[in-house]
């Protein structure tokens, strides 16, 4: 089936980190996303899928989540989520969060947090939880500001910073290089590739 408008995909993601990078990789690819739905978590995105699918039978998709701990590798979450994809839908999943991608930047990230790189997973896609491999990180910073922004405040019972997402959305924006971590993440490579055929309608 044609693609009605070249370059321009439709998204869903589970939350506003991963709009930011599903947007720098349409962008990288030469597209753009004309809108992009959920943003409510996991949950919600699985129940939404359905529709989406649906939808990609007349214009090209992009759905993103994380691999999280829900299976050992993709291909399963995979067939679980939607075992008969539309031509026009691209599902990727991010090993095991999407903050892994961010990580796997080893070149701008340090810089980002002001921590050495030496402090860095070789193997990003091998940390159990990457959210809090970079609280830690950050946790580290030399920056107190990004100390502030990132790392739970002591009682307040939250996993993350007052402004986690955004510092993580900041990162994106202006210094996150998916070329360089795509050699560190599969994951992140295998959905720059898919991206850029779907964008390009190869």
């Amino acid at each position: 089936m044609a693609v009605e408008s070249a370059g321009v995909v439709s998204a869903a993601v589970e939350g506003i980190v991963d709009e930011a990078v599903l947007r720098a990789l349409v962008g990288e690819a030469g597209g753009s996303v004309d809108a992009v739905y959920n943003k409510n978590g996991k949950s919600s995105l699985r129940k939404s899928i359905a529709g989406y699918n649906n939808a990609a039978r007349f214009s090209p998709w992009i759905v993103l989540l994380d691999l999280d701990q829900d299976a050992d590798c993709a291909p399963p979450l995979l067939a679980d989520w939607l075992p008969a994809p539309a031509p026009q839908m691209c599902v990727r999943v991010a090993v095991r969060a999407i903050e892994a991608w961010l990580l796997a930047d080893h070149v701008n990230l340090p810089a980002f947090l002001a921590v050495s790189a030496t402090r860095l997973p070789l193997v990003p896609e091998g940390v159990s939880d990457p959210k809090r491999c970079l609280v830690d990180l950050a946790r580290r910073s030399r920056r107190r500001d990004i100390r502030e922004d990132m790392v739970p405040r002591t009682g307040s019972g939250r996993f993350v910073g007052p402004a986690y997402a955004s510092r993580l959305i900041e990162f994106v924006a202006r210094a996150w290089r998916p070329e360089v971590a795509a050699r560190r993440s599969d994951s992140l490579r295998r959905c720059r590739e898919r991206i850029a055929e779907l964008v390009h309608g190869t």
